[in-house]
């Protein structure tokens, strides 16, 4: 956060040089608001582009086996060009490297899901996958596993057709 406001900052004292080195080519002709003007289109500028550059380079940078599985897009009021196409500002991922089943069960798997957000630190969360009965559930600390090797007490949420977390993990 601290980094991307030192680069609208410099976007701006970049924008308002270049603007001032014009100037004086031109000996003078441009009229003296158009500099802070220029600072400030570059630094919104630069802003918009750090919103939507965070996905991309965020995405390119995990590792492998860790593949996105749902998307959230975001639209502010005070920022309109964001009504115009949303930006991506949290994401889900599944875990597919270490995604673990049991040999009793092998259509149940234990899997990490890693959730992001823009301003947020990463959040990991162990989740149970059910590909037989297509549900899901947020494994935590009291969850027990039974004699059979399946977690008890688990909230279980059903996956809709095109979920996309069972999807993933359940091979298509």
């Amino acid at each position: 956060m601290f980094l991307e406001l030192i680069a609208v900052i410099f976007a701006g004292i970049a924008a308002a040089g270049v603007v001032m080195l014009l100037n004086r080519a031109l000996k003078g002709r441009l009229p003296r608001w158009i500099a802070p003007v220029a600072a400030g289109l570059a630094m919104i500028a630069a802003t918009i582009a750090s919103e939507y550059g965070w996905y991309p380079r965020t995405k390119a940078a995990l590792p492998k086996g860790l593949v996105v599985a749902e998307t959230i897009r975001n639209q502010s009021f005070y920022r309109p060009w964001t009504q115009v196409v949303p930006y991506i500002d949290r994401f889900a991922a599944v875990d597919t490297a270490t995604m673990k089943s049991h040999q009793a069960h092998p259509q149940v798997f234990l899997a990490d899901l890693y959730f992001f957000g823009r301003w947020a630190p990463v959040s990991k969360r162990p989740a149970v996958l059910d590909c037989n009965k297509w549900q899901r559930a947020l494994a935590s600390g009291t969850t027990v596993f039974s004699g059979t090797g399946l977690p008890k007490g688990l909230d279980w949420v059903a996956g809709e057709a095109d979920d996309a977390i069972l999807t993933i993990a359940c091979g298509g």
